[in-house]
Order: C-alpha cells, then sequence, then structure tokens
C-alpha cells in the first residue's frame, strides 16, 4: 500500500541506532520547525478522557454573587425560590455571595439562575 519509497525510508528508519534515531528526530524538528514531543501529548491525553467523563456532575450549587441595581426584585426571587422570609433573604442578598440553593439538579440550577439574571442580579453555579 505504502509506495516503494516510503517503505525504503521505514526499512532504512528501522536499521538506525537509538542515537542516530535521535540526531534525526533532532534535525527533521529543526528542518521543519516543528516539536516532536507536541503529537506525543496530544495522543496521551485523550486517554484521560473517559475517566473523566464517567464522573459527571449532578449536583450543583446555585450562588449569588450580587445584586445588580434592582435589588428589590432580586430579594423577591430569593423569597419565591427559598422560602426564606423577608429578613433573610435581604440578608442573604446582602451578603452575596451567598449560596442560594446547593445540591440542586442541573436543570433546577438554570432554572434558579435564569430567574435571578431576569430580574439583574448575578449567579454563578459550581
Amino acid at each position: 500500500m505504502a509506495s516503494e519509497k516510503v517503505t525504503q525510508l521505514i526499512e532504512d528508519v528501522k536499521g538506525l541506532t537509538v542515537l542516530e534515531l535521535s540526531e534525526l528526530v533532532k534535525a527533521l524538528e529543526e528542518e521543519f520547525g516543528v516539536s516532536a514531543a507536541a503529537p506525543m501529548a496530544m495522543m496521551a491525553a485523550p486517554a484521560a478522557g473517559p475517566a473523566e467523563e464517567a464522573e459527571e456532575q449532578t449536583e450543583f450549587d446555585v450562588i449569588l454573587t450580587g445584586a445588580g441595581d434592582q435589588k428589590i426584585k432580586v430579594i423577591k426571587v430569593v423569597r419565591e425560590l427559598t422560602g426564606l422570609g423577608l429578613k433573610e433573604a435581604k440578608a442573604l442578598v446582602d451578603e452575596a455571595p451567598k449560596p442560594v440553593k446547593e445540591a440542586a439538579t442541573k436543570e433546577e440550577a438554570a432554572d434558579i439562575k435564569a430567574k435571578i439574571e431576569e430580574v439583574g442580579g448575578s449567579v454563578e453555579v459550581k
């Protein structure tokens, strides 16, 4: 399948010593302005990917990071979402960054974030 020229080159490389092979790699890197280390690192990275994907986050903390210029509206939304009284909701907003909801589902966290941002507050989901 490979051309005769490529096959011959492969045979020549097989016959090199480790020192000669190292010199060849350095010469190719200098000639073409590339590094042989980068492709090797990229090839190793996908191996770690599936392990990280297996532990997908299922619980999220919704943290109020600021009330913006519509503080009263944000307090009302926080009261609605948490069931806190006026004093407690105001304290939560005044002391931002504070968690509004901990261990929320992904959908619930997105919903809370949307409601608070709609009235001018800023939220971070962790």
